[in-house]
């Protein structure tokens, strides 16, 4: 099996703390891994290092290279810009030798949390040969733990089944649903049949190629291109169309699979995800915390700083950031706000927040 770690995102909902130099993927936000180094460590177990690859941004080549130091530095792709997950899978496996390509290849992100690494790893090797015994493309699906309106779910033929049909339980996705509403998502959950996209899959490298070739020719000639003669890499990846892969090929698959994920998944897409993964840490007032943090008549709160004291006294609900030159105070039922405060930043011309 080959790895692709997709490590190119902005991470803007975790600002402070995430900023353009230091996105989310290389904060440790609980201790001193990083985020991409803990993705890279859940592997190595189950996968080579000389057969893990990772697309990230030019700019975070040298720490991505830091990072990951078993990694082949040819193998760690830096992206010129930004083009979202379907451009950089593409060109990922159109960079891979043919064996490789060949290969089943297991796609996942660099900023996922994940609490039970060996149930994590055994579920991502079953995936793995489930696509490579009849040439499937699968997703894993992580069984709901609560009635989420921030993920987007797979809808499954039948309900999943805890450990009834072994522990890598397989289902066939009847199609992808967007984030739902608390009605709707409380019904997927009660209705045993929707799992959380979890956007990570798992596909021999030439067969995924091969779909996307026949939905998207033009990003499959300009990825072949650029792999061939990489001088012209500067000018081809901006043009490429900018589609994340559940759009560009998932979800207009005839036929896709999942296998169910039970391994303690989350996103960690917003302070509140963070807070959540954190839970319990705080001790028994009941707060998420990390680094010099006090808590006095408080509960329900993330408190996180990276530099200094992060002290709160009669307040519960909320997201307390400290880090760098900026502080941060938002509910954390909100916390999916943040980019806002970032978009103004950037409004007002403040770079040197960003």
């Amino acid at each position: 099996m080959q790895a692709l770690i997709l490590a190119g995102g902005s991470g803007t909902r975790f600002w402070p703390a995430s900023r353009r130099r230091r996105p989310k993927q290389l904060l440790p936000l609980d201790g001193d891994r990083t985020l991409l180094r803990r993705t890279l460590d859940r592997l190595l177990p189950a996968v080579d290092p000389g057969d893990v690859w990772v697309a990230t941004g030019r700019e975070l080549g040298d720490q991505v290279r830091c990072q990951l130091p078993e990694v082949p530095p040819a193998q760690i792709l830096l992206e010129p810009v930004g083009r979202n997950t379907a451009p950089a899978i593409a060109w990922a496996l159109a960079s891979m030798p043919p064996a490789k390509r060949q290969e089943v290849v297991a796609s996942l992100h660099s900023d996922h949390w994940i609490e039970d690494e060996d149930a994590f790893r055994s579920t991502l090797v079953a995936a793995a040969a489930a696509a490579a015994e009849r040439d499937r493309v699968i997703a894993l699906g992580v069984r709901p733990r609560w009635a989420e309106t921030g993920y987007g779910y797979l809808e499954t033929e039948q309900p999943s089944s805890s450990g009834a049909d072994g522990p890598h339980q397989l289902l066939r996705v009847l199609r992808f649903r967007e984030k739902p509403d608390a009605a709707t998502a409380e019904a997927f959950v009660a209705g045993g049949r929707h799992l959380w996209n979890a956007g990570i899959f798992a596909f021999r490298g030439t067969t995924l190629l091969d779909h996307l070739r026949r939905l998207e020719p033009a990003l499959v000639e300009g990825v072949t291109a650029a792999a061939a003669d990489p001088s012209r890499l500067d000018a081809i990846y901006p043009e490429l169309p900018a589609l994340p892969i559940d759009t560009a090929v998932m979800e207009r698959l005839d036929e896709l699979h999942t296998v169910v994920l039970d391994c303690g998944w989350s996103d960690c897409g917003s302070w509140a995800a963070l807070a959540e993964a954190l839970a319990g840490t705080g001790g028994r007032d009941a707060n998420a915390a990390r680094g010099d943090t006090l808590a006095l008549d408080a509960s329900d709160n993330l408190l996180f700083s990276e530099d200094g004291l992060v002290a709160v006294l009669g307040v519960e609900g909320l997201a307390v950031v400290q880090s760098g030159n900026a502080v941060l105070v938002v509910p954390k039922a909100r916390s999916q706000e943040v980019r806002r405060i970032v978009d103004e930043l950037r409004r007002r011309g403040r770079e040197d927040l960003l």
